[in-house]
């Protein structure tokens, strides 16, 4: 029964997905996949760009994260993940409160998040140019 649900879950997602690339009410408004997979490949640079940000500040010596999961002698995987995961979180949302940011990390923080919500916005008026009204 489970794999029925998870199945039916992942055909729902690519249905919307689909409704993104192909609506019906606005035929001259149809986001291409090329602007999709942009948009992806902006999120991903930015998000791992800001995790090694973290993770070399934390290298230096520089105290930016702090992880109640992670132990002093943590490996460097686990600082990777961390780092990782706050950029993430952070891009994506307004956190956990899991993976603190403290000290410089703040200022990062912030900058991330206000390009995380700026990002979409962007892409919507890089669509509607793209595509604009039909002549």
């Amino acid at each position: 029964m489970w794999y029925i649900i998870f199945f039916a879950v992942i055909i729902c997602i690519l249905f919307a997905l689909r409704l993104l690339f192909i609506p019906n009410r606005f035929k001259y408004k149809q986001v291409s996949f090329e602007n999709f997979a942009f948009l992806g490949c902006t999120y991903a640079v930015i998000m791992i760009g800001f995790g090694l940000l973290f993770l070399l500040l934390e290298i230096k010596g520089w105290t930016v994260i702090i992880d109640t999961s992670l132990h002093e002698s943590s490996s460097w995987n686990e600082r990777l993940s961390s780092a990782l995961y706050l950029s993430a979180i952070t891009l994506f949302s307004v956190g956990y409160g899991d993976v603190v940011p403290i000290g410089i990390g703040r200022l990062f923080v912030m900058i991330e998040a206000l390009l995380g919500y700026t990002i979409p916005a962007a892409f919507v008026v890089r669509t509607f140019i793209d595509y604009g009204p039909p002549k």
